[in-house]
């Protein structure tokens, strides 16, 4: 006959262990101090195994019943389940190691030497600022799209849509470099492309034939730093990104070869770079 509440909380303890049958072996051990003990009792190999499932009243009957059955289809499999339940508990421990904000810090190792300095402090600054907030403790496994589509509303309503979708690509990128070190198994961030409208980007102004002439006449007559005027100059012959001029240094230049030697370091791509240099840029020089 099937245990009820009132037949365990009935039973009185004695000098010796003794035990309370339900059915399909499942019994409760009660000992002499009173504590009553779930307990299954199952075969694999012929060999007859016990399987504690835990203590009355923390776990009821039927939480009992459902995790014996849950056992019952481990042992058809010839799976202990106290082995299938320590191996969950191991996993679990690694899955807390590995929160969100540690395996972003190992996809950033793995990333920044293609990196400029500005756009390492710009992953990291918006990570810090608008994701770890939020889910940097969290297991990789157990963060969903609807964690990350929260992420980047947030930052979409706050009037930065540009920053939100790159939240939405590092996160993605983060979530495939953990999948390939099988710290997770999906990228959740994939189901959000397209959730926040990319905005219209609007471009400066290129200068036409007519504006190219007056530019350089008020260029000439800049009161400012001679500096600046030089530099604007040395854009128009060399055409390089302002920022790879302004980190320049004079051991990248070569005049004698009229070559202009950019590192990969200062590149956007990472790439050393020749830029052949012009008479007038030499002047300028």
């Amino acid at each position: 006959m099937p245990l009820t509440d009132i037949a365990i909380r009935k039973a009185k303890p004695k000098k010796k262990p003794y035990k309370l049958s339900d059915f399909g072996g499942l019994y409760i051990l009660v000992k002499p101090n009173g504590s009553k003990l779930w307990r299954w009792k199952y075969r694999i190999d012929g060999k007859e195994n016990v399987y504690s499932i835990g203590k009355y009243p923390t776990v009821s009957i039927v939480e009992t019943r459902v995790e014996r059955d849950a056992a019952r289809m481990l042992v058809k499999q010839g799976i202990h389940p106290a082995h299938d339940r320590q191996s969950q508990k191991v996993a679990q421990v690694e899955d807390n190691a590995n929160n969100f904000v540690a395996v972003s810090r190992g996809w950033i190792e793995q990333r920044k030497p293609k990196w400029t300095p500005h756009y390492l402090r710009q992953i990291e600054k918006v990570l810090a600022d608008d994701v770890y907030p939020y889910i940097g403790n969290l297991p990789m496994r157990s963060i969903t799209a609807a964690h990350l589509l929260a992420i980047i509303k947030r930052v979409e309503k706050r009037g930065a849509a540009t920053v939100a979708i790159l939240i939405r690509q590092w996160c993605g990128a983060i979530f495939r470099y953990a999948a390939s070190h099988l710290l997770a198994d999906a990228d959740p961030a994939a189901m959000l492309k397209g959730a926040i409208d990319k905005p219209k980007v609007k471009h400066h102004q290129p200068l036409t034939k007519k504006d190219i002439p007056r530019f350089i006449t008020a260029l000439e007559s800049y009161a400012g730093y001679r500096s600046t005027v030089i530099a604007l100059k040395l854009l128009m012959l060399t055409f390089v990104r302002p920022v790879e001029l302004r980190a320049a240094e004079w051991k990248e230049f070569d005049l004698d070869l009229a070559e202009w030697h950019i590192p990969p370091e200062h590149m956007k791509m990472r790439e050393a770079h020749i830029v052949p240099l012009s008479k007038q840029a030499i002047e300028l020089l």
